[in-house]
């Protein structure tokens, strides 16, 4: 079903900041396709029930065949997409001696998986007189190193030089490509770190305190809705944390 209501596609939508970021883009007029996984069905659904428009796409990023199919229900329930967000991700952290293939294959999968979906939905945006929005969320440890999450440093690092190159790509297409890279948000990969760590955290923040999800969702919205001047760019969020 097409409308003339903008679609905002958000991956990873239905748990953390991309929870966060389907509510705020629902907010700011936005009809939200959000994607999620088996395990986070639940809270995808919960994120569902509590905006104005919305429907939910079921796709593991780490599978082409999958996102050829949620490409197909994006066509077939919004016929648009004016805003792509890739907000999925996951988190493995073990040390280099510690980390096996299989983890690391798992961890740049995300990032291929992204790259996939936003080529292939690229011309979903055509189709709206190549105009549109894609936000790639990375993350402050892609730019500062974090012990124990080489493989995940290097998937944020890579997320914001696909930013960068992507918009050169485009360049003339009015199609405007931005990173947002968050310090350390409270979400539950953050509410799990033992208390010595979260102490250390806090303890480099020049703010004093974890961002939460919606401070995220608000740069989000500002990229999606008003910024039109930029593109190319790292905006970063973390208190402080780290200058960029």
């Amino acid at each position: 079903m097409s409308s003339d209501k903008p679609v905002a596609i958000v991956t990873g939508g239905g748990t953390g900041i991309g929870a966060a970021c389907s509510k705020v883009l629902a907010r700011d007029g936005f009809r939200v396709g959000i994607n999620y996984i088996d395990i986070v069905e639940d809270s995808a659904k919960a994120v569902l029930a509590q905006i104005e428009d919305g429907f939910l796409l079921k796709a593991d990023l780490t599978d082409a065949d999958q996102i050829e199919s949620m490409l197909a229900e994006i066509k077939e329930k919004a016929g648009r997409v004016d805003v792509l967000l890739n907000a999925a991700g996951i988190s493995i952290n073990k040390d280099i001696n510690s980390m096996t293939l299989e983890d690391f294959d798992l961890q740049r999968a995300i990032v291929r998986g992204s790259w996939y979906l936003t080529k292939r939905i690229l011309r979903l945006f055509m189709l709206r007189k190549n105009s549109g929005r894609i936000i790639n969320i990375s993350s402050v440890v892609g730019h500062s190193g974090n012990s124990g999450q080489i493989p995940y440093t290097m998937e944020k690092a890579a997320l914001d030089a696909f930013t960068k190159s992507l918009c050169k790509e485009l360049a003339g297409r009015n199609i405007l490509v931005n990173s947002v890279a968050p310090g350390f948000i409270d979400t539950p990969m953050t509410q799990n770190l033992p208390e010595e760590v979260k102490k250390r955290i806090l303890d480099s923040i020049p703010l004093g305190r974890l961002g939460d999800p919606e401070e995220i969702a608000d740069v989000v919205s500002f990229l999606a809705c008003r910024a039109s001047y930029i593109s190319g760019t790292v905006i970063h969020v973390n208190g402080g944390l780290y200058g960029g």
